[in-house]
């Protein structure tokens, strides 16, 4: 379950009929894909470092957490998710806004590394990071934000990096859209956004 190639069209999702990856969280198909791009790198870092068992995978998790900085920030994500939180008992950085030890975990798990692809505009990882981390804990954020993010990682994904100007214009196209057209002001932003890169 790679992530697609910088520079490859969006495909479209089978189950929800939007971009792969967009449907996120609701369909459970492009949820599938964005829980990958954090589970294949854990997979590959056990395989690196030579896991093997749930005692060492869970110690492994540990000593990520406690060291973000020095870990890719999927192997963090990942191990975050292998953590359970003793305040509220949901995956670490994962329960509802307001537990502090979520809140904590969350905000330090911005300490870990990103390295942008080969052929990718700097920052496109930052980017991809950001939006997955908000379509994986919709109940932080508004609905609005989640539907932004969302819609706009298919693109970057594929290696896009919408303008500050575009991000704000999709943004404000959002924001002032009655409320059941939203998703599909957003949808045609997006779209304008790939014609205009796709060439």
């Amino acid at each position: 379950m790679a992530r697609p190639a910088v520079g490859a069209a969006p495909n479209r999702c089978d189950e929800c009929g939007g971009y792969e990856y967009g449907g996120a969280p609701v369909c459970p198909a492009c949820r599938a894909l964005v829980d990958g791009i954090v589970e294949d790198e854990w997979s590959v870092f056990l395989a690196r470092v030579g896991a093997v068992g749930e005692r060492d995978a869970a110690a492994l998790a540990e000593m990520v957490a406690a060291e973000p900085d020095r870990h890719d920030w999927r192997v963090v994500d990942a191990a975050l998710d292998r953590l359970t939180c003793p305040d509220c008992g949901d995956r670490l950085a994962r329960g509802p806004l307001g537990c502090a030890a979520c809140d904590l975990a969350h905000g330090f798990r911005y300490a870990a590394v990103e390295t942008d692809r080969p052929g990718v505009p700097w920052g496109n990882e930052h980017g991809v990071r950001v939006n997955v981390s908000v379509v994986r804990r919709p109940h932080v954020t508004s609905a609005d934000e989640l539907l932004a993010r969302r819609l706009t990682l298919p693109l970057l994904l594929a290696g896009h990096l919408p303008t500050t100007a575009e991000a704000q214009r999709m943004s404000a196209l959002i924001r002032q859209a009655p409320a059941a057209r939203r998703a599909q002001v957003a949808a045609e932003a997006v779209e304008e956004v790939l014609r205009r890169t796709a060439g």
